[in-house]
């Protein structure tokens, strides 16, 4: 008689200050106000920006500073990315020496802010599913004003189970 396989079916708590450590890559002028309200929402956050005085706002808050996208990575559940360009964005998530993909452990997700290409969300994504993670694309819209006052228009593209999970830090951010 042949057993019935089992199916496991993984239920993921919604993201919360009590289980899920944030990582910040980009803390410029949208990155650091929109950093800030997870700061202040009691997420246990760690940034980088090669400028570290663009940085000092939020450790002052109580961030952590890495000294790297990779070391962010590491100690972080899930990473948010919001910086200049597309090549910066491929440089901090994808590099194999020092971007964020090669620290961040299976089942992390890296959540990219910045305005970029759709080949590049693509590329991102295919990488992160090699490794076992998860990717979405979230480009945001309202400028600095939103990004201050915590209501910018997020327009997150992915696994609706992974932006499902992701909605409580997206709500604090717009």
């Amino acid at each position: 008689m042949a057993a019935a396989a089992a199916t496991t079916t993984t239920i993921f708590e919604p993201m919360s200050p009590s289980n899920t450590r944030v990582g910040w890559i980009g803390t410029g002028v949208m990155g650091s106000s929109m950093c800030s309200h997870l700061v202040k929402a009691g997420y246990e956050v760690t940034v980088f920006n090669r400028t570290l005085s663009k940085a000092q706002p939020l450790i002052d808050m109580g961030a952590r500073l890495a000294q790297s996208p990779l070391a962010v990575a590491s100690q972080s559940d899930v990473v948010f990315s919001i910086v200049g360009f597309p090549s910066d964005v491929r440089s901090v998530l994808l590099d194999s020496t020092s971007g964020a993909l090669p620290g961040l452990r299976p089942g992390g997700v890296l959540v990219d802010m910045t305005t970029s290409e759709p080949s590049l969300a693509a590329e991102i994504s295919a990488a992160a599913t090699i490794k076992g993670c998860h990717s979405v694309d979230a480009p945001v819209s309202g400028g600095d004003r939103g990004a201050k006052n915590g209501s910018l228009a997020i327009f997150a593209g992915g696994d609706k189970t992974v932006i499902d999970r992701l909605s409580p830090l997206f709500a604090l951010m717009g």
